[in-house]
């Protein structure tokens, strides 16, 4: 299959992409700049410079590569620039789709979250509401979301993959990272509210497999969602940091998701819990 990534470079990108070549498929990598070119080679795939805010640049990518499959990864999260971020979901993806229904492309793969959803009991599922009443600054983050998932379901076929917190090789959770640097300064308290964690391999795995799933949104977390007074000292642990300090009361959205539906369709997380992904894959 041909197939186009948009965010080749990124945290998952880089995990995605010689997956997908490992498959078989034909892989037109985009990436911001032509920095990760050679490296994208390296794995296979075809590396393609590309601004998805020029959308004539767009249109011109997808006419040339005219893939099967388009699978948006992108973000600004290295750089915490979550205005920016926020534009890539709305403005980026509107691109993106309108490019792919242009040239003629059936699916698109988006990237999405798994902590967007309303407050409820217990860990959230696929049928559940977003949280679009959310007050500031909260409501900015799932407007976003909201607008990301909206587009892409404009597609013939598509696939809505809801992320939990990555963690692993290149994220914020990871030694050096933006958390891991807070948690090392205890400056994180472990607090009541539930979280789902995702390694980001399982992540590209999930990806790779959403190919041939049918269209529809799907939870991409492991198995255990948590509070983080229950895994932050773990994560703390793996790091050498040292305990965090304990701080009672959680937002009533912090509930964490249900991947339950990911795995009747035969995705198989090779960390089914952060306890493991902690210990053995945050580097």
């Amino acid at each position: 299959m041909n197939i186009v990534v948009a965010g080749g470079s990124g945290v998952i990108g880089r995990a995605l992409v010689p997956l997908l070549v490992q498959e078989g498929h034909e892989v037109t990598a985009l990436t911001r700049t032509g920095h990760h070119a050679e490296a994208l080679k390296k794995m296979g795939a075809r590396p393609v410079a590309l601004d998805v805010f020029d959308r004539e640049a767009v249109f011109a990518v997808l006419r040339d590569a005219k893939p099967d499959t388009v699978i948006h990864q992108l973000t600004s999260l290295g750089a915490r620039n979550f205005a920016e971020h926020a534009r890539i979901r709305k403005e980026g993806t509107r691109n993106l789709v309108d490019a792919s229904l242009a040239c003629g492309v059936r699916r698109m793969i988006a990237q999405s979250i798994s902590w967007a959803y309303a407050a409820g009991d217990g860990p959230a599922a696929e049928d559940e509401p977003l949280d679009l009443d959310a007050p500031p600054p909260r409501n900015a983050t799932v407007e976003a979301v909201h607008a990301l998932e909206s587009t892409a379901a404009e597609m013939p076929d598509y696939v809505i993959l809801r992320y939990g917190l990555f963690y692993g090789p290149g994220t914020w959770y990871t030694p050096g990272g933006y958390i891991a640097e807070q948690v090392q300064q205890r400056q994180l308290p472990a607090a009541d509210g539930v979280s789902s964690f995702i390694h980001v391999e399982d992540a590209a795995s999930a990806a790779v497999l959403a190919i041939g799933w049918p269209s529809g949104i799907y939870n991409i977390t492991d198995c255990e969602p948590a509070p983080a007074t229950v895994w932050l000292p773990v994560f703390a642990d793996a790091l050498g940091a040292p305990a965090p300090l304990v701080q009672p009361g959680g937002a009533s959205w912090e509930r964490g998701a249900s991947n339950g539906k990911a795995l009747r369709h035969g995705w198989k997380p090779r960390y089914a819990s952060w306890r493991d992904g902690f210990r053995h894959g945050l580097t």
